[in-house]
């Protein structure tokens, strides 16, 4: 018998909700999706009742809630918002009885286990669906770098969140070896988020201006991958590249970490560069393992599409919790 709950997925500028029917540790449905802005509410709890009054009436009193950061403490405070949450009160200001509460990237690898094939492209590796046995690694560029890996026995599996996009940054050729001295300059130790992240993107594309020796004026992240994406800037194009085979190698080097029989990308910004990611190097930079090339190029990699892989991702997890 399947039960209904309320998901929501929180970010810095936007909360998503929607309503979900879940049964036997599985999602059976997802609703449409209602965003909300979360400067034009006070709080988690007004943004949950502007909610209702758009359904229309009482909500199901269960939620899984999926958050932009940290998920333990008292009290969980947001990066981007002025937001507060303290889960020991989340029953009595929602009016709920049971509820999940789990990390943004979390939330994406349950989605990566219970979505359906038809939400999987392929990227690279062979065509053929995720193994359904084995650990499979997700990796999120986005403002930061999500990571992740699901294990997958066949007939269960278990997420693993982790701080995999703090390992230390290796650079390949001598573009990236100018990419990683600029960076060092700013910081001690530089990882792999400072340059597979969306906003890595700016330090490529200004390395790359200061290599042809070009002045280029200050730009935003949004702005470089809006002209790398539209093909109006050939500087912002080949820092979209650059970028496209630095993810191939951080991805590959990851799926050699965790023992992978397959890989995702996931986020946003994998949707926007899907075309990208296939026509740059990534391929081949993430088959680039030495004596492991032809173990790498038996490992499948895709790209998840499902249009709201945060509000599916934590109605899976209450449903595993809860089942």
């Amino acid at each position: 018998m399947s039960e209904a709950i309320v998901t929501v997925d929180i970010g810095g500028t936007h909360a998503r909700f929607a309503i979900a029917e879940v049964a036997a540790g599985r999602v059976v449905s997802l609703g449409p999706e209602t965003t909300l802005h979360t400067k034009d509410h006070a709080s988690f709890q007004t943004a949950w009742q502007d909610f209702e009054r758009r359904q229309g009436g009482a909500l199901p009193r269960a939620v899984a809630i999926a958050i932009a950061g940290p998920t333990r403490g008292d009290i969980i405070r947001f990066t981007n918002n002025p937001w507060i949450i303290r889960p020991a009160l989340i029953g009595e200001k929602l009016n709920v009885d049971r509820y999940t509460l789990v990390n943004d990237f979390e939330a994406v690898g349950h989605a990566v286990a219970q979505a359906e094939a038809q939400y999987f492209e392929r990227l690279t590796g062979p065509d053929e669906p995720l193994p359904a046995m084995g650990t499979v690694s997700v990796i999120g560029p986005g403002t930061g770098l999500g990571v992740a890996h699901v294990w997958r026995d066949g007939t269960d599996y278990r997420v693993q969140a982790t701080e995999g996009g703090h390992v230390d940054f290796a650079p390949l050729d001598s573009i990236e070896d100018a990419i990683l001295a600029r960076l060092r300059k700013r910081h001690r130790r530089v990882s792999v988020e400072r340059i597979v992240s969306g906003p890595g993107i700016v330090d490529i594309y200004e390395t790359l201006a200061a290599m042809e020796g070009r002045p280029i004026a200050p730009l935003d992240d949004r702005t470089i991958w809006g002209r790398a994406i539209g093909g109006e800037d050939a500087l912002a194009a080949a820092a979209a590249d650059r970028f496209c085979l630095s993810l191939g190698s951080v991805a590959g080097d990851l799926a050699l970490a965790q023992g992978a029989s397959g890989v995702v990308i996931a986020g946003g910004l994998g949707l926007r560069i899907r075309d990208q990611l296939v026509r740059s190097g990534f391929p081949e930079r993430f088959v680039a393992k030495g004596r492991f090339e032809n173990f790498m190029a038996a490992i499948p990699v895709k790209l998840i599409t499902h249009p709201q892989p945060g509000l599916f991702g934590a109605a899976a997890a209450f449903a595993r919790q809860h089942r």
